[in-house]
C-alpha cells in the first residue's frame, strides 16, 4: 500500500527471480461455494505421535480457519522413528462413519491420505460417487518419508483409479514415480514432466513438490519450488510454478499431510488453486522453519503448524520471549519474511521491477491503492483515537493525514482521466479494508496497530527492493523504465523512519497486553500479511 513508510532494513541482494504464474482460467474471486469458515474432512489414517496423518490434517485445517472432521481408514503403530505396525479396519466401519458425517453435516472440502488396501479405496470411491464434496483433495500417501511402505502393493492399481475423482493429487516424488509406475524423477525438470503425464493421464490437476529434492541436483538456485499442472486448462496455462526456499530441518514429519489439508481448506475459501498454493506454501515454510521449538521425539519429528500464533508462556503482560522489549517484533519478523518470499513471487512484483509491467495492470493497482487508502486513513484515525500517548496519538494521525495526502496526488497525477480505475474497489480491497475495520471496532488498541502494521512494513520491504533494483538495473538510463518516478519515491529514508517508529509502537503494545492479546496479534497481523500478498496479486486477476 502507498502509506509513508520504509523498510526495517535496506534490501540490497540482487532481486529475487522467481518463476512465470500462470492464471487459471475463469473467475478469480471466492467461487459460490467458499465459505469464511470451511468444514473439511479428512479421510486417512492415525499416527498416535501426532505429526502425522489424522492429527496432522486437524491441525492443518485448523491453523487455516476450517472446521475439520476426521474418518479413520487405518491404525498406525509409530513415532518420529519410524512405522511399527499398521492396523487396517473393515472398510464397512469407514463407510458408516463415512455416511453418519455426510448426512447429517455439508461438507465443503475432502482431503483423503491414507487408505492402507484395496477395500478401503473402493468404500472412499463409493462413497466420493455417491456424496460429490465440491472441493476433493487427494495426497496418495504410499510410502512414508522414513521411507515405510503404508500402502499394500496389491492396492496400487485401485488408488490409481481413484485419481480422477480427485480435484488436485499431491504425490511426494517416490509416489509420483510409483503411480506411473516409473523411477521417482532425480531432478525438477524430470519431475515436472512426470506431473504433466500423471495430470493428463488421470485427468485432474497434480501438483510437483520439489521438498525431496537435493538443492543442487534439483534446481538451478537451491530453492525448492512447487508446481501445480493441468493439461486441461483449469490453470488457464499448464502449469503454474510457486518458488520456494529450502529450509534445513531434521523435523519434517507430517509435510505432505499438513500441505494437502491446508490447500484443501484455502481452495474451498478462494476457490483458486494458485491463491491457495501461494497462501499455504509460506505457511509450511513457516512451520518448518520453527518445527525445532516443538523438541517432539528422537527421530524425524513433526512441523510446527501453529507457529504464526506464537503463544507466550506467562500470564498477562509477563512471561514468555515476546513480553520481552523486541521480542513481539521478533516473532511477527518471522511472518513477515514468509510473506515476502511469496510476494516476490508474483509477476506483477517482477513486472514493476524491470518495467514489463502492462500499463493497465499498474494504473489498476494504483487506482485500488487509492480506494484503499481512504479506507486505512480511517482506520489510522482510530489507532491515534484509542492511543494511550501524545507521541502515539500524534504519529498515527499523521500517517492517517500522509493516507489522504497520498491517495490527492494519485489522483492528481498518473489516475487523471482514469476515472475507471477507481470506480469501485475490488475484491481484494474490500476484504483487506473490512478486516482493519472489523480490527478497528473490536476495541483493542494492540491487536488494531497488529492489523495495520502489514501496510507498513511489506510495502516498505518491498519498496526499498524495488528501487534497489531500479538503480542496479538502469543506473545508466533511467528514464528508459516506465515507472522510473515512482520507483524513485522509495528513497526516502523518513519511509524507514516510519516503519521503524510504526514496529516500535507494536511492540509496545504487545508487552502491555495479555497472552492471549498476543496471540490474537499475531493472528491479525497474519491475516493482514495475506492480504497485502493478494493486493499485489490483484491487478494480474483483474486489471
Amino acid at each position: 500500500m502507498t502509506v509513508s513508510t520504509a523498510p526495517t532494513s535496506t534490501l540490497t541482494s540482487a532481486f529475487p527471480t522467481p518463476a512465470p504464474a500462470d492464471r487459471r482460467g475463469g473467475a478469480a474471486t471466492e467461487a459460490p461455494q467458499a465459505r469464511r469458515i470451511p468444514r473439511v474432512l479428512a479421510i486417512a489414517g492415525s499416527d498416535p505421535s501426532g505429526g502425522a496423518g489424522i492429527q496432522a490434517d486437524l491441525k492443518s485445517i485448523a491453523a487455516h480457519g476450517g472446521y475439520g472432521m476426521a474418518a479413520i481408514t487405518a491404525l498406525t503403530a509409530q513415532n518420529t522413528r519410524g512405522v511399527r505396525a499398521v492396523h487396517v479396519p473393515p472398510a464397512s466401519f469407514l463407510t458408516s462413519q463415512l455416511a453418519a458425517i455426510s448426512e447429517d453435516i455439508t461438507i465443503d472440502a475432502v482431503k483423503i491420505g491414507m487408505l492402507g488396501d484395496a477395500a478401503v479405496i473402493e468404500a472412499v470411491r463409493g462413497w466420493l460417487e455417491k456424496a460429490r464434496p465440491a472441493v476433493v483433495v487427494l495426497d496418495p500417501v504410499m510410502v512414508a518419508t522414513s521411507g515405510d511402505r503404508l500402502l499394500q502393493e496389491s492396492a496400487e492399481a485401485a488408488l490409481r483409479a481413484l485419481l480422477p475423482l480427485a480435484d488436485l493429487i499431491t504425490p511426494n516424488l517416490a509416489e509420483l514415480g510409483m503411480l506411473l509406475g516409473e523411477p521417482a524423477a532425480s531432478d525438477w525438470a524430470g519431475a515436472l514432466q512426470q506431473g504433466k503425464r500423471l495430470a493428463a493421464a488421470a485427468g485432474t490437476t497434480v501438483l510437483v513438490k520439489g521438498g525431496h529434492l537435493a538443492g543442487s541436483a534439483g534446481t538451478d538456485d537451491g530453492g525448492c519450488p512447487d508446481a501445480l499442472i493441468n493439461t486441461g486448462g483449469v490453470l488457464g496455462r499448464e502449469q503454474v510454478v510457486v518458488e520456494g526456499e529450502r529450509i534445513a530441518t531434521g523435523n519434517s514429519h507430517g509435510t505432505g499431510c499438513s500441505l494437502s489439508s491446508a490447500l484443501a481448506t484455502v481452495q474451498a475459501r478462494t476457490g483458486n488453486w494458485e491463491a491457495a498454493l501461494r497462501e499455504v506454501k509460506p505457511w509450511l515454510l513457516g512451520a518448518l522453519r520453527e518445527a525445532g521449538q516443538l523438541q517432539v521425539g528422537g527421530g524425524n519429528g513433526p512441523v510446527h503448524h501453529f507457529h504464526h500464533l506464537h503463544p507466550a508462556s506467562g500470564g498477562d503482560g509477563d512471561g514468555g520471549p515476546e513480553a520481552a522489549e523486541g521480542g513481539f517484533a521478533a516473532a511477527l519478523d518471522r511472518h513477515a519474511a514468509d510473506s515476502l518470499a511469496a510476494i516476490y513471487g508474483l509477476d506483477f512484483i517482477r513486472g514493476l521491477a524491470d518495467g514489463t509491467l502492462p500499463e493497465r495492470e499498474f494504473t489498476y493497482y494504483l487506482g485500488q491503492d487509492a480506494l484503499y487508502l481512504n479506507g486505512y486513513s480511517r482506520v489510522l484515525s482510530r489507532a491515534a483515537a484509542l492511543a494511550p500517548t501524545e507521541d502515539e496519538q500524534l504519529f498515527w494521525g499523521r500517517s492517517a493525514q500522509q493516507c489522504l495526502e497520498v491517495e490527492s496526488e494519485l489522483h492528481r497525477t498518473w489516475l487523471a482521466g482514469r476515472a475507471a480505475a477507481t470506480a469501485e474497489p475490488g475484491p481484494v480491497t474490500k476484504a483487506y479494508v473490512d478486516h482493519l475495520h472489523a480490527a478497528s471496532l473490536a476495541g483493542s488498541y494492540a491487536v488494531l496497530l497488529a492489523a495495520v502494521l502489514p501496510c507498513f512494513w511489506l510495502y516498505a520491504e518491498v519498496g526499498a527492493t524495488l528501487h534497489e533494483a531500479f538503480r542496479r538495473d538502469f543506473a545508466t538510463d533511467p528514464g528508459a523504465h516506465p515507472y522510473a518516478a515512482w520507483l524513485r519515491t522509495y528513497a526516502d529514508e523518513a519511509f524507514a523512519e516510519s516503519t521503524r517508529q510504526a514496529i516500535r509502537f507494536t511492540d509496545a503494545a504487545a508487552r502491555r497486553a495479555s497472552a492471549g492479546d498476543r496471540m490474537a496479534m499475531a493472528e491479525a497481523f497474519r491475516h493482514s500479511c495475506r492480504y497485502e500478498r493478494e493486493f499485489f496479486d490483484a491487478p494480474r486477476l483483474h486489471a
